[in-house]
């Protein structure tokens, strides 16, 4: 997305990444929607599945949400001082001797075993007060969370604030996979024993399995960065746009050999074009002979193996008067975030999430 920018940070960027707020607050609104009578949270993990923290849940924070998910202590710290208000999860838990801090910054910890459910009831106790808790079940992905027989004495859970009781569907992406409805069924028998407490199975594919998925708390993370299955592309709204300029241009003759280990040779004489991005922005070297950037509608293939910092790209389809600064088009209205996976050999949530912190960043407002 080319867009006119007078910060002289954006003049010096080879590269800029575009998020759109406003995208993000519709996908937001969207899932919500499906999931009407469900309290609709917001996954903001891995900053916000590397499109800053702070401004998407400052955005999503603007349009409705009032609960957030982040993996990591730390990330809820972060977090907090964005959010003062607002109540933040965290799926980890806590390390062993760590509870004091989630306590000191508001922060509600998902409890995954019995020794995170007991620190918790301990510091409750040495506090005089009950802060809030959730737990998790682990209904048959064999991750995260308490078993069923966790669950047999109930004396453990006594004096939780419970505010939440949660599992995650291994196969939601698949929504014939039969292990969908069995992990249901495990879950409805589990929060069986916490009568009353609030319930959550579905994150971002589990709401698309329908509503009696969702009960009282959806999580959409990845959804709401544009991110579904395959149902529910359509509506969904793309939130990134990632543009490159043009380095270098050069001319090579036939049996001349581009990058590391010279494993692409010219078969006539090529133009070709650097650009600087590479390995450590989430360009990956998978994609080296499968990977393409544009120009408008022309597709412009990777040659040569990706470096750390650089690809090369055979100029050959495109116009003649391309030159040094020169814009071209990693993701855009050519290439998703899911497209450019598949040249990868990998999904969207891996692309979105390894973007990496060097590119120069525009955020379009939530208007």
């Amino acid at each position: 997305m080319q867009t006119e920018n007078q910060d002289p940070a954006f003049a010096r960027a080879g590269a800029w990444l575009t998020v759109s707020l406003k995208a993000i607050a519709d996908n937001y609104a969207h899932v919500a929607r499906l999931g009407a009578g469900a309290e609709c949270a917001a996954v903001v993990k891995a900053d916000a599945y590397g499109l800053g923290a702070a401004r998407v849940a400052l955005a999503l924070a603007g349009c409705g949400a009032k609960t957030f998910f982040v993996a990591h202590l730390d990330e809820g710290i972060a977090l907090r001082a964005s959010l003062p208000d607002t109540r933040i999860f965290v799926l980890h838990g806590f390390m062993p001797g760590c509870e004091g801090s989630m306590q000191a910054y508001g922060l509600v910890p998902v409890l995954n075993d019995l020794d995170q459910v007991r620190s918790w009831v301990q510091l409750c106790a040495e506090q005089g007060y009950a802060f809030p808790a959730a737990l998790q079940f682990d209904t048959g992905m064999s991750r995260f969370g308490l078993s069923e027989a966790d669950l047999q004495d109930r004396s453990v859970f006594e004096g939780l604030n419970l505010q939440l009781v949660m599992s995650h569907l291994a196969c939601a992406d698949t929504p014939d996979n039969p292990a969908n409805m069995m992990q249901r069924s495990r879950f409805v028998d589990m929060a069986m024993a916490f009568p009353g407490v609030p319930r959550s199975l579905a994150a971002s594919s589990g709401i698309f399995l329908g509503p009696e998925y969702h009960f009282e708390l959806i999580r959409p993370g990845a959804a709401l960065y544009g991110i579904a299955p395959a149902e529910g592309n359509r509506a969904l709204k793309p939130v990134i746009s990632l543009d490159a300029r043009i380095v270098q241009i050069r001319t090579i003759q036939a049996g001349d050999r581009v990058g590391y280990g010279l494993g692409w040779m010219a078969p006539r004489s090529t133009r070709i074009a650097t650009l600087g991005l590479g390995y450590a922005d989430g360009f990956f070297r998978a994609q080296a002979g499968r990977g393409a950037v544009w120009h408008g509608q022309t597709r412009l293939p990777v040659i040569g193996r990706v470096s750390m910092d650089s690809i090369s790209v055979d100029l050959t389809d495109a116009p003649d008067g391309l030159k040094a600064g020169d814009v071209l088009s990693v993701l855009g209205p050519e290439q998703d975030v899911d497209a450019l996976a598949r040249s990868a050999g990998t999904i969207g949530y891996e692309v979105l999430t390894s973007l990496g912190s060097r590119f120069h960043r525009v955020y379009e407002p939530n208007a």
